[in-house]
């Protein structure tokens, strides 16, 4: 069953799309305290759809791709604002007017917005879960149309973005949800220390380093702009994410070949980062105390 959904939702994606990369984030798992009432944020503000349940949670997804894993956890602690985990997941739609559709959904369901972004690669909207975990919406602008550096870096920056003009632009009625095609774009994280999260992401993952921010790297494979970003911004410092947290448990990241698995695999094990192997999926914790999935 996994593999079909896995061919047929990659069908009809660009060859210069996220997650037809060499490696890319397949899906987010999140833990929280009140599973129904995200549960049905999820499927009325995102219009998720409901693909696998189980006894302690579900998963969710876009016309059979699994990307957001819901679980709960009755001894699972808030975890505070400062600790390391998620910033966002960042839900890529296809085009600006899909982007355009979800918004005129947003406004007229009254969901408050935290945020809007011109990112010169992009163009985002940000928001909260009812729990606080950060979500970003956004459009790639066509790879065509993003500047990268003699050294291989991408030219982003926090542009204002027109939401009005956005608005504007789509027709209001018959919005049912994210269309075929939406995949998780990238996960941005928090973390404690940047030049550990190179270390990590760069070296120990063999992500390559795309950007850099004041306290934030992104990183990214196949020269896409970023499948995993992570900032100090509020965690700076801050120690090991604990188990029964709420918030990211873990994330999985898909390769496209068995043998740069293994080598990522052989990597990690000789820095003495312990993974195991249940199936097809490596499993290891990161510096910061979040999971990471690895799968090919």
């Amino acid at each position: 069953m996994k593999d079909t959904t896995q061919s047929h939702s990659m069908m009809h994606l660009p060859a210069d799309h996220a997650v037809a990369m060499p490696a890319y984030i397949e899906r987010s798992h999140l833990v929280v305290q009140d599973l129904p009432t995200v549960s049905a944020w999820y499927r009325r503000i995102l219009g998720l759809a409901p693909i696998e349940t189980s006894a302690s949670g579900e998963t969710l997804g876009v016309a059979g791709r699994p990307l957001l894993t819901l679980t709960t956890d009755s001894s699972a602690a808030k975890a505070p604002r400062s600790a390391p985990g998620l910033f966002h997941n960042a839900i890529l739609v296809p085009d600006r007017q899909e982007l355009g559709r979800w918004l005129a959904h947003a406004a007229q369901s009254g969901i408050h917005l935290q945020g809007a972004s011109d990112h010169r690669v992009s163009e985002a909207i940000y928001l909260a879960d009812p729990e606080g975990n950060g979500i970003e919406v956004y459009r790639d602008r066509p790879r065509a149309e993003w500047t990268y550096k003699p050294d291989g870096t991408v030219e982003m920056s926090t542009l204002p973005l027109d939401l009005q003009t956005l608005y504007d632009e789509v027709p209001k009625d018959g919005w049912s949800g994210l269309a075929a095609g939406t995949t998780i774009g990238h996960i941005h994280l928090q973390v404690s220390d940047i030049p550990q999260a190179d270390a990590f992401f760069r070296d120990a993952l063999g992500f390559d380093l795309m950007a850099r921010y004041p306290g934030a790297s992104f990183f990214a494979s196949g020269k896409y702009h970023h499948h995993v970003a992570a900032n100090v911004w509020n965690s700076r410092g801050a120690s090991k994410r604990q188990g029964n947290m709420t918030g990211l448990s873990d994330y999985t990241i898909r390769l496209r070949d068995r043998e740069r698995l293994a080598a990522m695999v052989q990597k990690l094990e000789e820095l003495d980062i312990a993974v195991s192997k249940e199936g097809d999926i490596h499993s290891l914790i990161d510096p910061w105390g979040i999971g990471v999935k690895l799968a090919a």
